[in-house]
């Protein structure tokens, strides 16, 4: 049967819900009578049992996989409905739930033949006795979609490639057209005009509309960029992209006739649900371009956050003096930290945005001059009334500069040090939980196309992270800097700038939106324009004065205006006939733009690149602060018209082949590698995994199940409670502690740091914490210890610049993550690496890349203990209602809860929560066992 859609809510990707809350158990009842009659004319094909497994197969049954919650992201309204009164879930909507969730209490006890009890089979095809279905879409004999019995994955073989690529595009419609469509309005600015005007939807499409303010004109400019300038290629992306969206397109008439499209198109009023008025749009080509720019802009774009670091290395100045304050900046700032780890750790040096020795071009803003470019004009209603909060919400690039742009892990073993001899990878993006899912999986199979994966939904033309027939490739956000603020300085007005000498007029782009009224969610009708300020130096940001002259802060994007040329890269790993070694692989990762680490595995090798635009920058230019926007602080042959210039050679960009290990978390990729990150210190949840792989090398006989226990082991320990609170314990117990509340607490937390610091259940379902009160106690001691310890000797204004640039603390409750709470990904920006170097500094131990003083009690072991028993004190007495203050999802005090992993609706199907976990949203386990 036809897959179909549910949405319903978008608070920051999620609404309030979108359909009539008064509805009685009877009337929903008789509602979904009505609408479940059409659903009898749209079965399938009956299975195909002839169906077997695919012969290009090198894995050996040894590739697994896990998306949760489930394959199916569409539900028709009366699933929808359905789902809401009584709790049913569509067919695989919640089927990779349970499993991705058990791992957490099941991997301490995991064989390699227990592994696919919580992975999925990863092999390609579909063995006879396990096809629930099969559809030739559109009646195409070209194609054919057969669907497997456990997670209702599309299995997609074309005997032509027009026709491979027209399946993938009907397949993705049928499991992620609500979804797509959201997207490609936010990638327009369009969100509340399609989906409705509550606060969560405003700071959504502003967020990325300030960030991306493309006209249709810019979305097709980035098309015709790429059939032009990748030759053969680029008309063959163009080909499966006019393909795929002939498949969406065939999709969305089908449902649309056969009244089985996805329901929120009805409770958001695009459809009516009796007459079938209404339609819903077909998609084109910009449209993907659209999808791209977000997807590229929450995952992809390392770098920016220039201004704030001129914020706080200001502040440092005023605090210490310039030369002192310019010291202690860079002693928080980390760029190059020598206690770092480091995913090539073979001592190799990969020189990249290092600090130049006399610094060239800077524009530091006069003090107190900075503010934000307003975005919102003319706001009417509830645009007026929540526009302003959203704005801001969008608009305060602050602290993490980069962070949404985090997540993701990766553990890979060398042939060497395994028991089989065949590498073994354990990996994975972090994209946050969804319901449903951003990313949907997919097997396509066709004229020079062979994968299986998973693709972000609308971009699934090509498997995004996956594998081949005989290799598996996967990503982790890396961070490095492709941003750069330039200060424009204005001439006539504020609208008008220099441009080599030029006064140039900016550019004005605006999106109108206005919006209905909602009974459902209380939405009132309202409207607003948003409007942002382009100059070939990139959309402005901020204004503010340097040296008493007006100028506006710009942001300039390598991967700006180039949102699509990543899609070449990507067909090279799709293809068999390319991707044949650990050199093609990163030959193939070198054509994406967008900053990822890219990582390989196949039965003899293993590799590793780094993938980006990363442009050469004028001599002594700092990419940590502004520079004016004149041509001798240009990137090197800039060409400010199409946004291209000189970038750095591949070689420059950390790789390798073959390392005894390598780890990723977001961490520092490789020695003089500077990202845009701030935390890349002695302490960061890399070490998390590089502790654990580097035992497990040493030992030797690797298998995939002592991988998947490393990474799961990490996923669920406190990083504070393992790799900083152990100092912390020797400065308290450097004395006798006579304080009755103090001791209880030092010892609750001895016990649960001797147990591993780990944030696990007592039993599996028990939704309760071991060691739940010095979890507390932790969570509660931070942020006091924190403040104690550093704002006395940086000053109130100073610690406030520093924490704009990095949180203090990412527990797993934290709702200021890079997706918010219940997010799962933990433990990737905070202090812990300061406090780490502080404490150990005050024990007198040796630190490499001290900070630029002593913080705790001012250096006194004394004073510090003190400091540290009088804030345990008041933690420990601190309730956990306090603590866990409660929301929506949870009570207030309840510990389970607000850690819990949420699936974030994005349609009207809800899923349960489950344990926290920090690991991959999407997980791959993969040791081949031949080659081609």
């Amino acid at each position: 049967m036809p897959r179909r859609t549910a949405p319903n809510v978008l608070d920051r990707l999620r609404t309030p819900r979108r359909f009539p809350g008064f509805l009685k158990t009877a009337a929903v009842c008789a509602l979904i009578a009505g609408l479940l009659s059409p659903l009898s004319q749209v079965a399938a094909e009956a299975a195909d049992t002839t169906t077997a497994l695919a012969a290009n197969d090198y894995c050996g049954g040894q590739c697994s996989d896990i998306l949760p919650p489930g394959e199916n992201g569409n539900a028709t309204l009366a699933q929808v409905l359905l789902n809401q009164a009584f709790g049913i879930q569509p067919d695989h909507a919640e089927d990779q739930l349970g499993p991705y969730a058990n791992l957490a209490t099941g991997y301490s006890s995991l064989t390699d033949a227990k592994i696919n009890t919580f992975f999925n089979d990863a092999s390609f095809g579909v063995a006879s006795d396990q096809v629930a279905s099969t559809e030739s879409p559109a009646g195409r004999t070209d194609v054919k979609i057969v669907r497997d019995k456990k997670a209702g994955v599309p299995h997609i073989t074309g005997t032509t490639r027009y026709g491979t690529e027209f399946g993938a595009g009907y397949a993705a419609a049928e499991d992620r057209l609500w979804l797509m469509d959201v997207f490609r309005h936010v990638g327009r600015g369009q969100l509340t005009t399609f989906a409705g005007g509550v606060a969560s939807n405003q700071g959504l499409e502003q967020e990325f509309y300030r960030n991306a303010p493309y006209s249709e004109a810019d979305l097709q400019a980035q098309i015709d960029n790429v059939i032009a300038t990748n030759g053969t290629r680029g008309q063959q992306a163009l080909d499966d992209a006019n393909a795929y969206l002939a498949g969406i397109n065939s999709y969305i008439d089908a449902s649309d006739s056969g009244r089985y499209f996805p329901g929120e198109y009805v409770l958001t009023g695009h459809k009516d649900s009796i007459t079938n008025a209404g339609t819903i749009d077909h998609f084109k080509l910009t449209d993907l371009v659209a999808l791209a720019s977000v997807i590229g802009t929450l995952f992809g774009s390392g770098g920016g956050g220039e201004v704030n670091n001129a914020l706080s290395l200001l502040a440092a100045q005023s605090q210490y003096g310039v030369e002192q304050g310019t010291k202690v900046w860079e002693s928080f700032r980390e760029r190059n930290d020598a206690e770092a780890a480091l995913t090539i750790h073979d001592g190799s040096s990969f020189p990249y945005g290092t600090k130049p020795t006399t610094a060239q071009g800077q524009a530091l803003p006069d003090a107190g001059s900075v503010s934000t470019e307003p975005l919102i004009y003319d706001a009417t209603g509830t645009g007026a009334s929540q526009s302003a909060s959203a704005a801001s919400a969008a608009a305060t690039a602050t602290a993490l500069s980069s962070a949404k742009r985090g997540m993701s892990n990766a553990l890979v073993v060398s042939g060497s040090h395994t028991a089989s001899g065949h590498p073994v990878a354990v990996f994975g993006p972090q994209t946050g939980y969804f319901a449903p899912q951003l990313l949907m999986l997919q097997e396509i199979q066709g004229p020079g196309i062979s994968a299986r994966g998973a693709s972000f939904a609308g971009l699934s033309m090509y498997v995004e992270l996956g594998r081949g027939q005989d290799y598996s490739w996967s990503a982790t956000t890396s961070g490095q800097d492709i941003i750069d603020t330039y200060a424009v300085e204005l001439c006539q007005d504020d609208y008008h700038y220099l441009f080599h000498g030029t006064c140039t007029a900016m550019d004005k782009i605006e999106q109108k939106n206005a919006w209905k009224p909602t009974t459902a969610d209380g939405t009132a009708a309202g409207s607003y324009t948003m409007r942002a300020w382009k100059t070939k130096y990139g959309p402005v940001e901020y204004r503010a004065t340097v040296g008493g002259k007006k100028v506006a802060y710009t942001t300039l994007r390598s991967s700006y205006m180039h949102e699509a040329d990543s899609i070449i890269g990507f067909q090279m790993l799709n293809d068999p006939d390319y991707v044949k070694s650990p050199q093609t692989f990163q030959s193939a990762t070198q054509h994406i733009n967008y900053t990822f680490n890219w990582f390989y595995a196949d039965s003899q090798h293993t590799a590793y690149y780094n993938s980006g635009n990363n442009p050469v920058r004028a001599s002594g230019v700092d990419t940590e602060f502004p520079v004016w926007a004149q041509a001798s602080y240009d990137w090197r042959n800039w060409n400010p018209t199409t946004n291209t210039s000189d970038y750095t050679p591949a070689s420059q960009h950390p790789n390798s082949i073959d390392q005894d290990y390598y780890i990723s978390w977001n961490n520092k990729q490789a020695l003089n590698y500077t990202t845009a990150s701030w935390g890349d210190g002695s302490v960061h949840r890399g070490n998390l995994l590089d502790d654990r792989v580097k035992k497990l090398v040493a030992a030797g006989g690797v298998t995939r199940t002592s991988l998947v226990k490393a990474m799961s082991d990490a996923a669920l320990t406190d990083l504070r409670a393992e790799d900083v609170l152990p100092d912390l314990l020797k400065v308290i117990n450097s004395s006798p502690v006579t304080d009755t509340t103090a001791a209880a607490a030092v010892a609750k937390l001895q016990t649960w740091l001797t147990a591993g610091g780990k944030r696990t259940e007592t039993s599996a379902g028990s939704k309760t914490y071991a060691d739940a009160d010095a979890v507390r106690t932790l969570d509660a001691w931070w942020p006091l210890l924190v403040k104690a310890e550093f704002q006395p000797g940086l000053g109130s204004d100073l610690y406030t610049a520093f924490t704009n640039n990095l949180y203090i603390d990412e527990t797993p409750s934290a709702a200021h993550g890079p997706t918010g709470a219940h997010a799962g990904s933990s433990f990737q920006y905070g202090w812990w690496s300061y406090v780490d170097k502080d404490i150990r500094s005050v024990l007198g131990q040796s630190v490499s890349g001290p900070l630029a003083q002593q913080y705790c009690g001012g250096g006194s072991l004394s004073a510090c203990r003190d400091i540290l028993i009088g804030t345990l004190k008041t933690a420990a007495g601190t309730s956990a209602s306090t603590v866990y203050s409660g929301d929506s999802l949870c009570s207030a005090g309840d510990q389970w809860c607000a850690d819990s992993i949420v699936q974030r609706t994005l349609g009207g199907i809800k899923h349960y929560n489950i344990s926290w976990q920090n690991r991959p949203t999407f997980q791959q386990v993969v040791e081949y066992t031949s080659h081609r």
